[in-house]
């Protein structure tokens, strides 16, 4: 459901159905074209917590039966990137998603509330990992509320909290679970600020740009100085012609986070002037959500 196409894979073979939901509707297809219109259904099926098998997609067992930790957090995950993209494609006025949105927003909110979002670590073995209780903002949960306004307007005093968290430094510790016996990492979880200097933009300009999106999205680009620095010096490399160029070399910029994907890039030529369409159209996008005057050339 949440698969990327890899590096060798023949144009999008392999790509799962919530991810390229996402990628269509980056490239401005109707939600009510066919190919979206048939993924509607799975996506607002997993809203609803169906525990039928026939609906467990990946996580049904082919053979013996599946671990329930594995498979609750597994669940947990998929309905909240079915709900990112029901939200992405404009549905933030239907019920369903709204009632999976108060809950996944309702259980955000104890999680920030409590003292785990400060020590959320627990030891299992000689590493650190999230407790079980533990409910940091993913990845996905940022999505949907960056495309539900109207929701977010509901929920100020959590929107309130959610930028503080945000804002905070990122700990040492990579996100990871204890699932059965084996320690998986959960590179979708938030814990902090995810790009909090001019170095981590440069080592992954399209994750850079994807976060500035959302944060745009969210209202929060404009209160975070440092999120809006970095905007600033991305624009400050433009040419006369408001073209992106990188600072180093010819080569267009790339990213091996699967989170990027859906988004990044949308230009199907790497070559060329080409190369910079992507993050020059990224940036005119962000700077029109954060309130910028966006001046034609």
């Amino acid at each position: 459901m949440l698969e990327v196409p890899s590096i060798r894979a023949h144009s999008f073979e392999g790509v799962g159905t919530i991810t390229a939901t996402r990628r269509l509707l980056e490239y401005g297809w109707d939600k009510d074209s066919p190919p979206l219109m048939r993924a509607r259904r799975i996506l607002f099926r997993l809203l609803a917590e169906d525990e039928d098998p026939a609906f467990l997609f990946e996580l049904g067992p082919s053979k013996g039966r599946a671990d329930p930790v594995t498979t609750h957090v597994g669940r947990t995950t998929l309905r909240e990137a079915a709900a990112s993209a029901l939200a992405q494609a404009g549905y933030e006025s239907d019920p369903r998603l709204r009632g999976a949105a108060r809950r996944i927003v309702d259980r955000l909110a104890n999680y920030l509330r409590s003292p785990l979002a400060q020590k959320p670590w627990v030891r299992a073995g000689n590493q650190q990992v999230l407790a079980p209780e533990a409910t940091p903002p993913s990845f996905h949960t940022l999505v949907m509320l960056a495309h539900m306004p109207l929701f977010r307007s509901e929920h100020y005093d959590v929107m309130e909290r959610l930028f503080q968290f945000l804002s905070e430094p990122l700990p040492r510790q990579a996100p990871a679970r204890l699932l059965g016996d084996k320690v998986v990492p959960q590179p979708h979880l938030v814990l902090g600020d995810p790009l909090p200097h001019r170095n981590a933009a440069d080592a992954d300009v399209p994750w850079a740009l994807t976060w500035l999106e959302i944060a745009a999205r969210l209202g929060y680009m404009r209160r975070h100085e440092g999120w809006a620095k970095l905007y600033d010096r991305f624009l400050d490399d433009r040419d006369e012609g408001g073209v992106w160029h990188p600072h180093k070399g010819l080569a267009m910029p790339r990213s091996t986070n699967p989170l990027v994907w859906p988004s990044f890039p949308l230009e199907p030529q790497h070559t060329g002037d080409e190369r910079w369409s992507d993050v020059t159209f990224r940036l005119g996008l962000i700077g029109r959500l954060a309130g910028r005057q966006i001046n034609v050339i």
